[in-house]
């Protein structure tokens, strides 16, 4: 051990000056058939006295002086291979991934590849090619084209891919419950945790190897996703020494360096994505609150003027958006054994400010003969938002001969801060006209440790990997204010019940996920061909602590008074209430036991799966996975009629088949068939009993105790063809049934701001997709470095609608319009009927420059389902059109400049009700206006 560590030390110390008298050809051999790693391979260089052999995960590496060499590949049973031409420089990495045929699958020739430089696309293709799913994937090489920062703009380019929010992944337009993301293979909340799919933008891609989207389900791969699983992998082993630095600084000019943008005093550390304390409930959770009138009132005085005073919205000018990282990537030779390092530090302010935001909720009139939707309330004003984000993530990966252990760390803080000043007005219940100031904070957090170890015997055709993954989640809302003024005739401004009293929320949540699974892989024979047996098991817990504590502001004789309308004039000294006047205003308010509660979820799953080849072109992966899924729930109603104390709510065994079947037409043609059933489950939010405000908007959600899981038979086809320099070209077809899909509806039409999740009976989704990669090589030589990446997703969906007494069918009949038909089905909530991506993007290597224009848009999707007198609502398309453009400057090329543009368009992102000859109103409205940015990022 003390050898190894002197070694480390060593190398840290002289390696670059050592390693500077070479260089280095290091990669994968792989299977191009399967994409397995071939281990034990031999790979000798034109220096014969220079050569290797691949590890049990197929990695290989020759240092060598500088100048041109050839490598020869061999491995039993298949055709050898030799690369010619390969420039090793001093000092320098080549990344050479090289992929064997079997000897039975070459045909004519062996083709040979003559380029020294590792292409990522092009690997990231092959494992497309050769996968046993249908997958599609994105490269290092392709993120960094497009200029992302993070994954959320960087994924946009995948097919069928939409990103929401700029931060949700949705995949063939499904909604986030049908798209699940793991990290390196395993299941991590994200910083909404009632979302199946992470929040994509709290990655930097300067840690990223790939991100793979597999679309068909396989035994090994968790049964709850539907449309597909997106995995982000992160860096292991850097083939090279990595020291980077990069900064970034952009602004909008609708946003920033406004002086009317919105904000309020907080506290010292917003600026690192978390409270100061400043926030903090300055009373016991449990604190029981005295009336005036109570004869023990004398704590009133003291519990009101112990809350901040500040209720109200001040302007100032608004900051540039601006971002921060640093990222190091090593490996460490530790006598035959090797080290890997990856380490990374980003953070990223953003400020928003939409002078004219709006949101409303309307409802159909009474009179059948009356078309136009009516507004139940609207408010329209200007908001402002300022978001911190930062992220830490340190890698370790330690490498023997026959084993890999990985240790990764990952802490992910966020802070965001909201201030609003609009004008509500309610029409339907009461003819009032509100101004109201909001201020909220949300502070959030992710801390996830992986802890990994794969283990293979001599010859590699027995493997072992087992990964242990806990994560601890917190979402705390810190101090929201809600304050609304009564706007009179006179022209003062009142707060009573008309209006709503000033409301205070806190509210904690705490969410602990642990996953543990184990997978093993025998390589074996069959039918005279290689074949694989795969089976494992895993377990995953997640337990959630939830609670709120609500408070308002009470009046005692000064119901008439006029403050001006400002908020911050209601907790001034002299309008406190106090025991000698019995006048003022004064807090109220206690823990809200009925929206409070503790759930857990318990996964337990075992897998088995065979990869076979009945016949030499056809290979065939069938699996069988089952899961036992339980769910427990503490908590009450508003009411305390209803009282669950760990009441076990969902209690699931289910069986979940997968068979693939990939028949490969010549070594760049496939047609893949394959079959699965998976599930969508609700998340903790959805099976309670909670009642959850949005005081921006004023929509309420009220849980579902009484949801039951969706299951999904799953369908598809496709087929693909591969060319060189990274072209393809692949067209697909999809069907999935559903059953109990879960869906947004309205509550009722007494509460049209109330919505809920709801099971309904069947739906079915059929798609096609078209997908091309295509350099302009064919045009003319000149044009070989300019390519096109388009897809394009066409999805029709249809639910049958519930027909029993009360349900969807009969509340759409007893409020349909005159001369209104009502159909038994619709469109399934969340499904978009269409999505187009496309980029055309210029690559040269030579001297550094890389641009693109890249394009997105979704169909316009039904949003929340209508009810009664409730319309539905559809979010609309969101043209998103946006450009990079980036150059490698300095002597050597390690420093790099970059400019972007984004929302070229101007789209604005709206969700409108849509009812029966009926003009469109808005349910949501945001015009977040173009973006420009210019960054800087050096390489040492």
């Amino acid at each position: 051990m003390q050898k190894y560590l002197v070694s480390f030390l060593v190398s840290i110390l002289c390696g670059t000056a050592l390693f500077g008298q070479t260089g280095k050809i290091t990669g994968k051999i792989k299977d191009e058939s399967n994409n397995s790693p071939l281990a034990n391979a031999s790979i000798v260089s034109s220096l014969q006295k220079v050569s290797a052999s691949s590890d049990f995960e197929g990695d290989y590496s020759l240092e060598l002086p500088e100048g041109s060499y050839s490598i020869v590949v061999r491995y039993v049973g298949y055709e050898a291979k030799e690369i010619k031409d390969i420039a090793v420089r001093s000092g320098k990495v080549t990344e050479l991934d090289i992929t064997l045929l079997p000897e039975s699958d070459v045909l004519d020739e062996v083709v040979v590849s003559v380029s020294a430089r590792k292409n990522t696309e092009a690997s990231i293709l092959n494992m497309q090619k050769s996968a046993g799913v249908l997958m599609d994937g994105l490269s290092a090489q392709s993120i960094k084209r497009s200029g992302a920062s993070d994954i959320a703009s960087a994924i946009r380019t995948v097919p069928g891919v939409s990103v929401q929010e700029g931060k949700f992944i949705y995949v063939r337009g499904l909604g986030d419950r049908y798209t699940k993301s793991i990290l390196n293979g395993v299941d991590i909340p994200g910083l909404d945790p009632d979302k199946n799919t992470i929040q994509m933008d709290i990655f930097p891609t300067s840690i990223l190897e790939n991100i793979v989207v597999t679309k068909s389900a396989s035994a090994e791969l968790p049964a709850d996703f539907t449309g597909g699983v997106v995995d982000i992998v992160t860096k292991d082993f850097p083939s090279r020494k990595q020291v980077g630095i990069n900064f970034s600084l952009g602004a909008n000019p609708a946003m920033n360096f406004n002086s009317d943008y919105l904000t309020y005093s907080g506290g010292k550390t917003d600026f690192l994505g978390f409270d100061d304390g400043t926030r903090k409930l300055p009373i016991s959770p449990n604190a029981t609150i005295p009336l005036p009138a109570s004869s023990d009132n004398n704590s009133l005085e003291g519990i009101t003027r112990s809350f901040d005073p500040i209720l109200g919205a001040n302007t100032k000018t608004s900051l540039p958006n601006f971002s921060l990282g640093f990222n190091f990537g090593n490996q460490y030779q530790l006598g035959d054994n090797k080290l890997g390092v990856i380490a990374s530090i980003d953070y990223r302010n953003t400020t928003e400010y939409y002078k004219d935001f709006r949101n409303g909720i309307y409802q159909k009139p009474e009179e059948r003969t009356d078309y136009e939707i009516l507004v139940d309330r609207r408010q329209r004003g200007s908001l402002g938002l300022n978001n911190v984000l930062g992220s830490a993530l340190l890698g370790l990966n330690y490498k023997t001969d026959r084993a890999k252990y990985t240790l990764n760390v990952l802490h992910v803080q966020n802070g965001e801060s909201r201030a609003a000043i609009f004008d509500q007005e309610t029409r339907i219940s009461n003819d009032i006209n509100v101004v109201r100031n909001n201020l909220e904070y949300t502070q959030r957090s992710i801390s996830n440790i992986l802890v990994s170890g794969k283990h293979s015997n001599a010859d590699a055709s027995f493997l072992t990997e087992w990964k242990l993954s806990p994560t601890f989640s917190k979402v705390n809302d810190k101090d929201l204010r809600l304050t609304s003024f009564k706007r009179e005739p006179d022209g003062t401004f009142t707060i009573n019940s008309d209006s709503g009293f000033p409301t205070r929320l806190w509210r904690n949540l705490d969410e602990i996920n642990a996953v543990n699974k184990v997978d093993f892989t025998k390589k074996h024979t069959l039918f005279d061909n290689s074949a694989f047996l795969k089976f494992g098991a895993l377990y995953s817990y997640k337990q959630r602590d939830y609670s709120i504590n609500n408070y308002d502001i009470g009046t005692r004789g000064v119901e008439t008074r006029d403050l001006q309308g400002d908020p911050n004039n209601i907790l001034k000294d002299e309008n406190v209430w106090t025991p000698e006047t019995n006048l003022g205003y004064f807090i109220r308010g206690d823990f809200q036991a009925q929206n409070t509660f503790d759930a857990a979820q318990h996964t337990a799953a075992a897998y088995v799966s065979s990869e076979f080849k009945p016949i030499e072109k056809l290979r065939t992966i069938v699996g069988l996975r089952v899961e036992k899924f339980m769910t427990y729930f503490t908590g009450q109603n508003n009411s305390g009629t209803e009282v669950y104390d760990n009441e076990k709510t969902i209690d699931k065994l289910d069986l979940f088949p997968s068979l693939n079947l990939i028949y490969g037409l010549n070594a760049q043609n496939n047609i893949r068939l394959s079959y699965s059933r998976t599930t969508a489950r609700p998340s903790f939010k959805e099976l309670s009993i909670v009642q959850i405000p949005d005081l921006l908007t004023g929509v309420n959600f009220l849980g579902n105790i009484d949801l039951e899981p969706a299951y999904i038979n799953n369908f598809d086809l496709r087929y693909e063809m591969y060319g060189d320099r990274a072209q393809m070209f692949a067209v697909s077809a999809f069907y999935k049934q559903f059953k109990n899909p879960i869906e947004i509806v309205a509550y009722s039409s007494a509460a049209p701001n109330d919505f809920t999740p709801r099971n309904t009976s069947e739906a079915q989704v059929y798609g096609v997709e078209f997908e091309v990669r295509k350099n302009f090589e064919f045009v003319h030589e000149g044009l070989k470095d300019l390519s096109l990446n388009a897809n394009v997703s066409l999805v029709h969906s249809v639910i049958e609608m519930s027909k029993v007494v009360g349900g969807e069918y009969e509340s759409r009949q007893a409020f349909a319009r005159t001369d209104e038909e009502i159909e038994d089905t619709r469109s399934l909530q969340g499904q978009s009927p269409y999505l187009i991506n496309a980029g055309l993007s210029y690559n040269n290597t030579e001297n550094g420059l890389e641009a693109g224009v890249f394009y997105n848009v979704q169909g316009k999707t039904l949003d929340v389902v209508g009810f009664g007198k409730n319309p539905d609502v559809y979010v609309q398309p969101f043209n998103s059109l946006n450009f990079n453009f980036s150059k490698r400057v300095g002597a050597s090329k390690h420093g790099s400049i970059s400019v972007k543009a984004e929302n070229i368009l101007g789209a604005e992102r709206k969700s409108l009700y849509e009812s029966y000859k009926a003009n469109t109103q808005e349910f949501l409205f945001r015009a977040p206006g173009r973006t420009f940015s210019i960054g800087y990022s050096y390489n040492f």
